[in-house]
Parts: C-alpha cells; structure tokens; sequence
C-alpha cells in the first residue's frame, strides 16, 4: 500500500470512530438565547445622523436586536436578562481601524531591532495577543491587518471567533506583495547570511505580471481575507531608496485582478504621487497613507470611486522614532519627506470630497494609541461626526461589511463602546474608551478589564 493510500485510510478510520461516537452521545440541549438589555443616556447608532437620547439597547446572541426609547426593564421572555447601566454614558458602535500591525514589538523600533536575531515567531505571537487585548480595550472592536505572520495573525483571527483569545474582529492581509527590493522585501539591509536566510523562506516577493500573480495566491492559501502591495517605497524599509513608484503598472493591475478574482479586495501602501495614481488606475480599493497627492490624484480617487486610508498619526510617530535614533539612518529622510506632505496632502482630500477610512498604521506607533488618529483627521478638516463614521460605517463599507458592522442596528454584530463625554463636542475623547463590548460580550466596564472568557 501506498503512503498516499496509508494516509487516506488512517484519515477515514479516524473520521469514522468519530462519527460513531457521536452517533453513540445524545445531543446536548441547546442553551438559551443570552439577552442583555444596555440602558444608554445619548446612543450614536447610526454615525454621521442625529444621535438619539436615552435608550435601551437589546442584545442577543451577540447582536442587537432592538432599540428601545427609554430604559426599558426586562420583561416577559426577557425578564431574566441581564442590565447594563450606561445611563451617564456617550454609546456608539465598536470603532474600526483600517490599518494596523498586530504582529510583534510595536511601537518601539529599537527593542525590536536589538531582539530581531533572538525572537522567535512564538515570542512575536505573545507579542501579538496582547497588542489585540490593549486595542480591543482601546474601543477598536474590528481591525484590518495590513502585514504580519501570514499563520499567525490568521491563527489569532480564528481564535478571537472561537472566543479562545481576547480581541477585536481581524480582516488579515498575510504579508505585503512587493518586488524585489522594495518596501516588503524583508532582505533589505542585512548581511549576506541573513538575507539569504529570509530569501529562503521568502514568496511575498515578485517580479514582473506572472510573478505577482503567484505572490497574490500564495497570500491567499495562507488565509489573506484582503491583499496588500508596495506600490512605493516605505519609510521604515532599511533601504536609501526614496518613496516614489517601485512596481510597475502591469505588476499592480496583475495583482489587483488576481485579488478580485478569489473575491478579496486590494489596497495599496503608496505615498509618492506617481505610485498612488498608478494603483488607482489599476483598479485598487483603497490607498494606505497618499502622502503626496495632487489634483490629478484627487480626480482619479473620484474617478475609481476608491478610499483613502490617511494613516495621519504614523508620519508623526516615525519621524520622531528616527530624529531620536531609534531607526536606521536609511529612514530619516524619508521620514522627514512623508511628515512635511502629508497633512497637506490629507488636508486636500478631505475638501474635495474622496472617500476616507480611518486607519492609523498602528504598529509604527503604539497599540492602544490608535484614537489618537482622530484629532489629527479634525485638524486636517473633517468634523468629529465625519472622523467617526470614517471609523464606522465608512470602514464597514471598505471593509465590505456594513450588513454586520458600523452602526448599532438590529441584525447586526453587537460591537459597542461608550464614553464619559460627548465625543461629537471634543473627539479626542474617544482616546479614553470608559466601556468595550464586542459580539455581545463586555471586555471593559467603568474603564476596568473584565475576565475573559466571561464566567
């Protein structure tokens, strides 16, 4: 017999004492449907429209099934539910960051650097959990990451649905697609040995409209829900190239249709002009970062009817990493050129009427931070309402997901966070999440974690 046919059998056998057993237990009578009634003084449901005053909030089996005016006691089937008191509280749907790096050391470049030849995955796996639980608690009840582990993050995105692990829901990338060289290439910098270690293991790299085609697929039999590429060089990549265009347009559109076809959207790290208009012409969903655009790139954001994912906070945060030494001397520049332009660039934008997605790069600055986004969107011009449905049912939207997120609404995913203060008055509120409930489950209550599982 065959190895093949060996491995079949033992599969089979398996399976069948399996199913026997089953066979042989009484099915286990199912529990009864959780409720919880959320008693909230003022309830921004639905963002961007007129908030509503006091409300009850009925929770389900992890999602809302009604919104009630007033406090309404449990009655009826729900009498036994169980009450939360947010009657002094500002409640909005969970917040969505479009953009992060759950992945490792994050936020402190040069404790990274120093353990980069002693860490193992297992180490950056520990590291990655608890970045989950510190955003989750920071009133990020979703996040889309943006490059990491490809089998970590997705082994993290499955236990945060099987309710093992604490976090917030994850739409995962894998790692980012870039050509040789480029801002993905993990190569970049090292001595010999090292590189040809990386190289080794290596297939996010790609050269030419076959070769990427081969890197998109590859990410995505490693779970990528969404694909990620370097249309232009990076400011952390530990490589003197600038930030201009890196791949070409045959290679960018070979990606974004080998991404539509298995049904994933695309999005493009870009921050030189050229690159960002490249991209968009290529047909991508959404650009991360746009550091310097012009009206031409405005016009084709409009044109594509694509989003912008500004990331405001991570220029910010990198310049002052590498003025104070804690990135490579290649990065300054570049760190320097992407803080001047972007805030400008966003700026304009934000007047012309394209379409944005809350994102904050989280990763190059520090987990847990990510609110601090919204100030910096208000500064560049939006109202708090736009920075928070940018952080709602716009991010749902990009997400491809506005019938479960983004709104508090029956039906969909009970994903709710509240504040102390009105955060449509003064948005840097959101920076201090009193309460954080995600799928039915609340992880923080009066600014205190709360066991997990629950008991």
């Amino acid at each position: 017999m065959t190895m093949h046919r060996m491995l079949v059998s033992a599969i089979a056998l398996t399976m069948g004492m399996a199913i026997a057993a089953q066979a042989q237990t009484a099915p286990a009578a199912s529990p009864a449907p959780k409720t919880i009634f959320i008693h909230a003084g003022h309830v921004i449901d639905r963002p961007g429209q007129p908030a509503r005053g006091a409300t009850t909030i009925v929770v389900r089996d992890g999602k809302v099934v009604e919104l009630r005016d007033g406090f309404a006691a449990p009655d009826g089937a729900d009498g036994n539910a169980s009450v939360i008191d947010l009657k002094d509280r500002y409640v909005l749907p969970g917040l969505i960051d479009m953009h992060v790096h759950l992945w490792g050391i994050g936020g402190d470049p040069m404790r990274a650097r120093l353990g980069e030849l002693n860490r193992d995955d297992a180490d950056d796996l520990i590291e990655a959990e608890k970045n989950m639980r510190v955003t989750l608690e920071a009133g990020f009840t979703t996040v889309r990451d943006l490059g990491g582990n490809p089998r970590g993050i997705r082994a993290l995105r499955d236990g945060v649905e099987a309710g093992a692990v604490a976090g917030p829901t994850i739409v995962n990338a894998g790692q980012m697609i870039s050509v040789t060289g480029g801002h993905g290439d993990g190569s970049n910098g090292l001595a010999e040995e090292y590189a040809d270690a990386v190289h080794t293991h290596q297939i996010n790299t790609c050269d030419g409209p076959d070769d990427c085609r081969r890197a998109v697929r590859a990410q995505i039999s490693l779970g990528a829900q969404v694909i990620k590429f370097a249309a232009t060089g990076g400011v952390l990549s530990n490589v003197a190239g600038g930030l201009g265009r890196q791949m070409t347009p045959e290679e960018m559109k070979a990606i974004v249709d080998t991404a539509h076809a298995f049904g994933r959207k695309a999005t493009a790290h870009s921050h030189a002009r050229e690159g960002t208009e490249a991209a968009l012409e290529a047909g991508v969903d959404s650009i991360e970062h746009g550091t310097f655009l012009e009206d031409s790139t405005i016009r084709l954001f409009k044109q594509h009817n694509a989003w912008l994912v500004p990331t405001m906070i991570a220029p910010i945060s990198a310049l002052a990493q590498a003025r104070g030494g804690q990135l490579p001397p290649a990065t300054i520049a570049k760190a320097e050129a992407a803080a001047a332009a972007a805030a400008a660039s966003h700026r304009r934008a934000f007047a012309a009427g394209v379409k944005v997605a809350f994102g904050t790069d989280t990763g190059v600055s520090r987990h847990g931070e990510n609110a601090q986004e919204f100030a910096l969107m208000v500064k560049a011009g939006l109202t708090p309402a736009a920075a928070i449905r940018a952080a709602t049912i716009d991010a749902a939207d990009l997400l491809g997901r506005k019938d479960q997120l983004g709104s508090l609404e029956p039906g969909k995913f009970a994903d709710i966070i509240a504040v102390t203060e009105d955060p449509l008055a003064d948005v840097t509120r959101l920076e201090r999440v009193d309460f954080v409930m995600r799928h039915g489950v609340a992880v923080k209550v009066g600014g205190v974690r709360q066991a997990f599982p629950p008991n």
